[in-house]
C-alpha cells in the first residue's frame, strides 16, 4: 500500500520537525560531549537517539510528548555519565575500556591481538592507512577505546608521553614501566 492516508503523512511532517528541532536544541544545550565517539558507551547513545527519533517519527503509538521525554532521557544519562567518568576516574572503567597496546616499536603483541580479536591483516592495513609501508618502522599501534587503530610512527614517538594511558607503552630508558 502506498499511502495510508493524508493524515498519517501530516504527523509524520509535523511530528517529525518538531522532533528534530528538539533534537537539535538537545544536542547544542548538552555541548559536543553528547555526540563524541570516544568510546562504546557514547556510540550506543548516539544510535539510541537516531533510533528513537526514527520511532518519533514512524510510530503513531508513541506521542511526541513521550517521543521527545525518550530524548531527554537519553542526554540526560550521557551527561550523568560523562560528569562521572570525568571526576571519579575509577568510574571510567566501568563504562569505557581501556586502550591496548597492539604494537610496539615494530614488534608485534600476538597475545593483545588475539584477546582484542583484532586479526594480523587488520593490524597491517591500519599501518598502511597511516602511510607507513614498514611495519619495523612503526613505534605503537593503539586500539583505542572507541575502537580505531591509531598507529605512531617510530619518528614521531618521541617520549611516548601520549601513551601514559595505555598499559604495556613504555617511555624511553624505563622499559616495562606502566603509568597509572
Amino acid at each position: 500500500m502506498w499511502n495510508d492516508g493524508w493524515a498519517d503523512l501530516g504527523r509524520v511532517l509535523a511530528v517529525g520537525a518538531t522532533a528534530y528541532v528538539a533534537l537539535v536544541v538537545l544536542l547544542r544545550v548538552s555541548g559536543k560531549r553528547t555526540l563524541a565517539k570516544l568510546n562504546a558507551f557514547d556510540l550506543v547513545v548516539t544510535v539510541a537517539l537516531g533510533s528513537t527519533l526514527a520511532t518519533i517519527l514512524l510510530s503513531s503509538d508513541v506521542s511526541w510528548t513521550e517521543g521527545a521525554l525518550a530524548l531527554v532521557l537519553l542526554v540526560a544519562l550521557q551527561l550523568v555519565v560523562a560528569w562521572t567518568t570525568t571526576r571519579w576516574p575509577a568510574s571510567r572503567r566501568v563504562v569505557t575500556s581501556e586502550p591496548t597496546l597492539l604494537l610496539w616499536r615494530g614488534e608485534v603483541r600476538e597475545d593483545a591481538l588475539r584477546a582484542q580479536r583484532v586479526s594480523p591483516s587488520e593490524l597491517r592495513q591500519a599501518v598502511r592507512a597511516s602511510g607507513a609501508g614498514d611495519v619495523s618502522r612503526v613505534g605503537a599501534v593503539v586500539l583505542e577505546s572507541d575502537g580505531s587503530l591509531s598507529v605512531v610512527p617510530e619518528s614521531s614517538l618521541g617520549d611516548a608521553s601520549a601513551l601514559d594511558d595505555v598499559p604495556g607503552a613504555a617511555r624511553r630508558g624505563r622499559p616495562g614501566h606502566r603509568r597509572s
